[in-house]
Parts: structure tokens; sequence; C-alpha cells
């Protein structure tokens, strides 16, 4: 090989590595962010067992839609205390869940159970710091949040 060719292929590496150096957020894997809100209840709601709560219901949004494994809610005090905190609301997949961007606390996840049978969701307390724990295979997310009073 001569130096010109040397030279040339030396030249191409680092063109290349600066390249992917530029560029490294293409492999880094998506971030996904989760927010929530408040929504005013709704005839629909009035049906669902969390309509007895004294806090608004809770809309969570995810920023790409995520086939779920596990969501559970806890509250925040618990959570930061115990290695297991009691949640209030439960939910996991036996084999195949539906990708979902977006879902209601209490409300049912196309694809999911409750985890124990029977059991659903408790009424959530306005003012109180509340943690929603995502899971989506080996992948684990957490949101925490605070419910409004009701205002209806």
């Amino acid at each position: 090989m001569t130096k010109k060719q040397l030279l040339i292929v030396t030249f191409v590496v680092l063109l290349g590595g600066l390249s992917l150096y530029l560029n490294r957020d293409w492999f880094a894997p998506e971030v996904i962010q989760i927010s929530d809100r408040s929504i005013s209840p709704r005839a629909w709601f009035a049906r669902s067992p969390a309509a007895k709560a004294a806090a608004n219901p809770v809309v969570f949004l995810i920023t790409r839609k995520v086939k779920l494994t596990s969501v559970k809610v806890v509250a925040a005090s618990d959570a930061e205390t115990n290695k297991y905190p009691h949640a209030i609301w439960s939910l996991v997949t036996d084999s195949n869940s539906i990708p979902v961007k977006e879902f209601i606390y209490g409300t049912r996840i196309p694809g999911m159970k409750l985890s124990v049978k029977g059991v659903g969701a408790d009424p959530l307390e306005p003012g109180v710091n509340y943690r929603l724990i995502l899971e989506a295979g080996s992948d684990k997310w957490e949101h925490d949040f605070v419910p409004v009073p009701r205002t209806r």
C-alpha cells in the first residue's frame, strides 16, 4: 500500500468515526416520557368504581405506544420507605397486551387484567403524592403525580 492510499484510508476512517460520534443518538434507546392530566368527570365515569373518589380522574400520557406488561400505582411515601409497597391499582398482562399511548387510572387497559382477581383500583385522595410504575418487558419507568380535588 502506498503512502497516498494509507492516508486516504486513515482519512475515511476518521471521517466515519466523527460521523458516528456526532450521530450517536441514533443508536441510543428511545426515551419514554410519561405525563398526567386531570380531567373533569364524565357520565361514563360515574359507573366506574373510582367514581367515588374525591379527586378528578387522571389520564396518563406516554410519548409513544408501548406494550405494557405491568402497571402499578402506589403511594410515593410508601414506595420510598418500603421495598415492596402496597399497590392501590395493579394490572398485569398474561400473554399479549395491546400497545397503548394513554390510559385512565382505574379503568381497563386492553390486553391487561387485575393482578389480584376482584381487587380493583382504590380511590385516589387529592393532594397525596402517588407513583405510577410501568413495565414493558425489561424496561421500567416511574412517574410521580398528585391528583387534584374533584371539580363537580
